[in-house]
């Protein structure tokens, strides 16, 4: 059960991801790479310079690339605790001498609305990730 729920979580970050990744990151990318290509077109840059300009036009993708880490390990971390709360309780039913099916229903409840809890706040999240995104580089 509490693969399903993992499963479910994982395939609604993935889409998240994609999403991110489709409407900015690779927006994002393009213009990194036309920015860079831009600056071999001066011919009369030292190579510092070019590799200087090179630099300032990654800074934003690697920006967003952090912001993206950044936010999905809050996430992952946060859903994590919760999953380890819902086995702090498991135990100490078990430790109290609660009923094995009872507890292992308790636990399957507990982690699904963890998981519940935290798809809800995917939205959110992904709005607030594409705000973010879209003013890295302004």
């Amino acid at each position: 059960m509490a693969e399903l729920q993992q499963l479910r979580a994982q395939e609604a970050v993935d889409s998240m991801m994609k999403s991110l990744e489709r409407e900015n990151i690779w927006k994002m990318q393009g213009l990194t790479y036309w920015c860079s290509a831009g600056c071999c077109e001066d011919s009369q840059a030292s190579m510092q310079q070019v590799h200087q300009c090179i630099e300032r036009c990654h800074a934003p993708l690697a920006q967003a690339q952090a912001l993206v880490t950044s936010e999905l390990e809050k996430f992952q971390d946060s859903l994590a605790r919760c999953t380890m709360h819902c086995n702090n309780n498991a135990k100490d039913s078990i430790d109290a001498g609660s009923k094995e099916l009872q507890v292992k229903r308790q636990l399957e409840s507990c982690v699904t609305k963890c998981v519940d809890d935290h798809m809800n706040l995917i939205p959110t999240t992904t709005k607030k990730m594409k705000e973010s995104l879209s003013s890295i580089g302004k």
